[in-house]
Parts: C-alpha cells; sequence; structure tokens
C-alpha cells in the first residue's frame, strides 16, 4: 500500500518525536548518573565512629610504664630515695621527653604516699594532655586540610581512613595527591581514594605539588564537595626544600580560597617515640599544625610521646590509628588514655 505525502509527513513527524524522545531520556539518564557519582559518599554509608580498645592498642606501653609502675610500688607505704631513682628512672624511659618526665616525677613527689603515687600520675598526665585540648575547626565549604609527615610515617593510609571518617558523616570528599616526589605515593592514595569511595585528583610524578593542590581545590570548587584532603611529600622534615614547599602549597591554595587550608593534620608514627617530638617541633615551624594523627599506636610501647607532644610542642592529639584497616581510626580520648596508660593489672615487660 502505497502512502500519500501527508501520511509520510505524519510518519516522518513520528520517527522524529521518537529520536527526540530518545535523545532526552539519555540525556536525562547520563545527568542522573553523573549526579549519584557526585552525590553518592554523601548518603549511601551510615556514620558510626569507632570506639577503639585502647587497653588492647596501649598494651605495649602499659607494660613499659603502667605494669613495671605497678611492680616498683607494691608491697611499699612510703616512697624512699632509692624507690624515687627507680621512678624516675622509670619515667625517663618511657618516651615521654625530658621536660614531661621532669613534670611526673614531681607531682610524684608531692603525692604523699606510695598508694598516691599511680593517682597522681595519672591527674598530671591528664592535666598536660586537657591544657592543649581544643574544639575541632569548623567546617568551611569546601573544607581544605593539608596533611603532612614524613616519609613512613603512615601518612597516606591515614588520609585514607580520615576521608572514610568523613564520608561515613556524609560530607563528599576529595584528595589531591600532591606528593609528586614518588610515582608511588600517588598510586597508594589512588587505592586508598577507591576503598574509602571518594575522588581524586592526581598530578604527574615529578610535577608541581602546589599545581595540584590548586587544581584539587578548583575542582573541589566546581563540583560542590565538602572536604579537600591534600597529600604532601614526606621527606625529612629538616630539608629546608620540603618546608619551602609546603609554604608554597599554602600560599597557591589562598589563591583559590583566601582562608584555606583551613586545618593542617600532622601525621606521627608512634614507634618513632621521642623522635615524634622532635618532628612536630619542625613541621610545627614550617606550617601551623593544627592536630595531630598519630598512627600505628597498637603496635608500639612508645605511646608515652603522647604527653611529650603535649608539653614540649603544645599541639593536640586528635586522632589514633589503631591498625592498618580503613575503618581503623578513633578521635583521641584523653581520659581514656591516660587511664589505660597508668592501668594496673598488667604485668611488666621483659627487659
Amino acid at each position: 500500500m502505497a502512502y500519500g505525502e501527508s501520511q509520510l509527513l505524519i510518519l516522518a513527524a513520528l520517527v522524529a518525536a521518537g529520536a527526540l524522545l530518545f535523545v532526552t531520556t539519555g540525556i536525562g539518564v547520563i545527568r542522573l548518573i553523573r549526579l549519584q557519582r557526585r552525590t553518592r559518599s554523601r548518603i549511601d554509608v551510615p556514620f558510626e565512629p569507632v570506639r577503639p580498645d585502647l587497653r588492647a592498642g596501649l598494651a605495649g606501653t602499659r607494660q613499659k610504664l603502667g605494669g613495671r609502675l605497678g611492680e616498683l610500688l607494691k608491697g611499699k607505704r612510703e616512697l624512699d630515695p632509692e624507690t624515687f631513682d627507680e621512678l624516675e628512672r622509670l619515667l625517663f624511659g618511657a618516651d615521654l621527653g625530658v621536660k614531661t618526665a621532669e613534670s611526673l616525677l614531681e607531682a610524684a613527689r608531692a603525692a604523699g604516699g606510695a598508694e598516691a603515687v599511680r593517682p597522681a600520675l595519672r591527674d598530671a598526665a591528664l592535666s598536660l594532655l586537657r591544657a592543649v585540648a581544643k574544639p575541632d575547626p569548623p567546617l568551611a565549604h569546601p573544607h581544605v586540610t593539608l596533611v603532612v609527615g614524613v616519609n613512613g610515617s603512615g601518612k597516606t593510609t591515614s588520609i585514607g581512613k580520615l576521608a572514610l571518617r568523613h564520608r561515613r558523616a556524609g560530607r563528599s570528599v576529595l584528595l589531591g595527591a600532591a606528593d609528586t616526589f614518588r610515582a608511588a605515593a600517588i598510586d597508594q592514595l589512588a587505592i586508598w581514594a577507591e576503598r574509602a569511595g571518594v575522588e581524586i585528583v592526581r598530578g604527574q610524578p615529578g610535577g608541581d605539588p602546589a599545581a595540584v593542590a590548586f587544581d584539587a581545590v578548583q575542582a573541589a570548587k566546581a563540583r560542590d564537595i565538602d572536604v579537600v584532603l591534600i597529600d604532601t611529600a614526606g621527606r625529612l622534615q629538616t630539608d629546608g626544600a620540603l618546608m619551602a614547599e609546603l609554604e608554597k602549597i599554602s600560599r597557591v591554595v589562598k589563591k583559590e580560597l583566601p582562608d584555606a587550608p583551613h586545618e593542617v593534620v600532622l601525621v606521627l608514627d608512634a614507634n618513632t617515640g621521642q623522635n615524634a617530638i622532635g618532628q612536630a617541633q619542625e613541621f610545627q615551624r614550617a606550617a601551623a599544625v593544627d592536630g595531630i594523627l598519630l598512627a600505628k599506636l597498637d603496635g608500639t610501647a612508645r605511646g608515652g610521646v603522647v604527653l611529650g607532644i603535649a608539653q614540649e610542642v603544645g599541639i593536640p592529639v586528635r586522632w589514633i590509628g589503631l591498625g592498618e584497616a580503613v575503618e581503623d581510626l578513633a578521635d583521641f580520648d584523653p581520659e581514656a588514655f591516660v587511664d589505660a596508660l597508668f592501668a594496673a593489672d598488667e604485668a611488666p615487660a621483659a627487659s
């Protein structure tokens, strides 16, 4: 059957309408997919704060300090000069730092008896931590955090943990891989971005770290991202070039967001003991550190360095890492920490 001219026109119009509907629907689906990708990190994982087992995580440190303290005071009512000498050696060997060990020893001397020594040390330690505690900075939008620390401190892992923490709080997150001095650092951060389910802006190995930081902030603004975590190079903290690079990153980021970075987080490895105090002092001079994430606390007997950092550097520990999984990050609780540190139920570690 032949079609007339009017029928052909109607048929052509129907085909055109169908094509338009197909294209429009396709565009709508693409937009929906993009929207889901942008908003998925805000909605799909409930926030449940990690409640760490500090007694288990601080087992090594407690044996080194609390356990040996119990052995030293066992059966004593008064503290004789010899006991004080032993207590002094114990405190100075507990990775507290010289100044902190001296202040705790003074508290023990003023305790008035052997039974009062442990509570006196606990109260003195808690006072040190509370003296530097401060509330978390208010969140900007986007909120830019510069993460610093030496190679091997657990910095990249900790960034992944922080990213998941923000994500579980309902915030979208973007990582900036500004540690361009090591190609492996970029790849490792990409792995953690995938594990945490967040976006990442990568640079080329050997590229300008400040340029990557700038691109990350720019991308966050364009994509309506809530939090930007910028990784930085982790060479030795005494390297003047590194410190200059950190300052440059801050300057460049301010060109896009005048009040950024909104905070600087220093990742320290608890295994380094008193060396961590020196690292904190160096980074504080270069980058005005706001808070510390103390990584690998579960695998060390040197957790007493938390007290030294508080007294000798004046920077609060805000988070602690107690494992290798992406979920193993917890808020630092000063009271729970000192309770675990000076608990009396552990046998002393072997010398």
